[in-house]
Formats: C-alpha cells, structure tokens, sequence
C-alpha cells in the first residue's frame, strides 16, 4: 500500500492535538506528518511517533506535495486555505463550518454515509459535533423502522467552545470555592453550576445557529424527510456531550429490537440497564471513541416513539476521530486524490 504525506491544519489547537494522538496509534499508511498552525506558532516542535517534527505556518504554498489534509483551523482560515490545498492536489478533510452545506462537498460521518465520499471534489466536510453522535445512533433505527420526527435537547461541555471556555469553567469553580467574584468572558453568564440555553449565536427564527446546523445538517447527510426539533445547552461539564432524543419512527418496533440495534450498531457502545445505575456518562465517554447509548423507553404519549439518551466525547467522535476515519475511509477507497 502506498504511503501518503498526511497534514494538520491547526495542529496545536484543542482538536489538532487531539488528531496528532489518534493518528500517532493509527493504522494509516502515513509516510511523512506536516504540522501546520498559525504564523505565530511556526518553528514550535512536537513529538510524534519518537520523531521530532517542526510546526510549519498554514498558507497555500505549505500544501505542495501533501496528499491529504486534516484541517481544524476554523471556517475562515479553512475558506481560504482548503482551495488552495486542491489546487495542488491536496484533497481536505474539513473540521470546521466553511463547507458543510456546500452543494458540491459532502458532508459524511462514516458510519452513516460513507458512500457520499465517492463524489468529492477535493473537500469533505465533517459534521457539528452534536449532530455527529445523534446520527451515529439514528442511523440504524431508521434503517428499519423509518424515522419521521426527532425531538433533540442537548447538554454540551464547554470544551466545544475551545480552551478559553474550559479555563473560565476552572477559575469560575475555584472562585465559588473561595468566595470570590466569578467573571465570565466567554459566556454571556456564569457557566459553572448553571445551564445556558444558549449555544452559537440566535437566529431571526428563535433557533440558535446551533440548533440550526442540526436541523440542517440532518437533512444533508441522512433525510431531508425527518422532521426535526431542537434546543442545545451549554453545561458545566469539560468534555462530552450528551443529548436527550425523542424519536417518532414510521414503522412499529419493539423496546428490545431497539435495543438489540443499537447493541450491534457500528461506532455505538449500549449502557442501558438502569436498575443498576448504568446509563452513559460524559464523565466515563471523555477519551473514548464510541457513542455511548441507553435508557432507551418506549414514549407512551406517541403511537411509535421512544426516548434516549446518547453521550459522546465532542473532541474525538465528535470532531478529530470522525475527520480521521474519513480520511481511512478515502484511503480504502482510493479516494485520495483531486478528480
């Protein structure tokens, strides 16, 4: 097998740290590593795989000779940068917003649609990290009994707001402790011991841009058919979120089908025997891979439809791992390349 030159874009941020650790245990055929950050952070040195390498800056004449490209520098960055990396011959695999509703760039998590990848033109797009978990679980459910409507609310850690966020949750919680003022900067209010209904920035319609993406994103990767409800919040929490799904399927199932669908679902972990206090946890999903599922019921309001609930670890299924296992995807597909 061939051996690729892998980069990261936005190498030493929260999510690029993340990638360099699963990628240093991968099995990808990766020959050489280029680190990429911002200008500020060039000449930094890291160690990957005993190897020292040096953080080189992120512009377009960086991605000569790379085959493929991890990239979690932002939407903006990722605009101007992932054109320039196709256009010599670099194919992307985007973290960020910038192309995720694009028409021409699919939008994947690879155990839901993998095949999407067939048809791209140099960048895939990885979805929101809530949607990410949420689908990773619908996916299989409605396969088999075709789901009509979802109800989401989410419970999101602060590390999906990025290092600042998980800082200010830390000096807030010392301050309580101590009984000092509690600042907050990143949030408009206090996030530690509180909820913030509150994620991204609100739209005309009521909806956050978070609860948006979603609804939207829903619709791009799996059906547009599913009607689709939404609030997300922000909690005191450092890394995992978890939501809170109602779902409303065509076909009638049973409680144990469900369950034995998701016992046996690719990238699903169940945790659903709660007469002995096992149900999924941020705290247990933070550094793991899987989407946790359990306390899956029947909802006895709605002729078929059910509740449950589903935890992940934002910062690896739901951003660096899913990059990453696009990028295994291509490989053994022989994607890799611009068409």
């Amino acid at each position: 097998m061939k051996n690729y030159t892998f980069a990261i874009v936005g190498a030493l941020g929260n999510v690029g740290t993340e990638m360099r650790n699963i990628l240093e245990n991968s099995n990808l055929p990766i020959g050489d590593l280029v680190l990429m950050d911002i200008a500020e952070n060039a000449g930094k040195k890291v160690t990957w795989r005993d190897n020292e390498i040096t953080v080189i800056e992120s512009k377009p004449e960086a991605f000569a000779g790379i085959d493929l490209a991890i990239m979690s520098a932002g939407g903006g960055a990722s605009l101007q940068l992932s054109p320039e990396a196709v256009k010599r011959g670099c194919v992307v695999v985007d973290n960020s917003t910038a192309f995720r509703m694009h028409p021409d760039h699919p939008l994947v998590i690879p155990e839901v649609n993998a095949e999407a990848l067939e048809n791209h033109n140099g960048i895939i797009a990885s979805p929101n990290c809530s949607t990410i978990q949420m689908l990773v679980a619908l996916k299989p459910i409605h396969e088999k009994y075709n789901i009509k409507r979802v109800v989401v609310s989410t419970y999101q850690a602060v590390s999906g707001s990025g290092q600042a966020a998980v800082d200010e949750l830390h000096q807030q919680t010392r301050a309580f402790a101590n009984g000092e003022e509690i600042v907050a900067n990143v949030y408009p209010h206090q996030i530690a011991f509180n909820a913030l209904p509150h994620i991204d920035v609100f739209m005309e319609n009521g909806y956050t841009k978070e609860e948006m993406k979603m609804i939207e994103e829903t619709a791009k990767i799996l059906d547009p058919s599913i009607k689709m409800t939404t609030t997300t919040v922000r909690m005191p929490v450092v890394n995992g979120h978890s939501e809170s799904l109602n779902i409303e399927t065509e076909n009638p199932f049973e409680i144990e089908d469900i369950r034995t669908l998701m016992d046996n679902a690719d990238g699903v972990v169940l945790e659903d025997e709660p007469i002995n206090n096992i149900y999924p946890l941020a705290i247990n999903a933070a550094g793991k891979d899987p989407v946790y599922v359990g306390r899956i019921r029947r909802d006895f309001s709605a002729d078929n439809a059910l509740n449950m609930w589903c935890v992940s670890d934002n910062l690896r299924k739901g951003a660096a791992l899913n990059t990453i296992q696009i990028a295994q995807e291509l490989v053994q597909r022989g994607l890799v390349r611009v068409k």
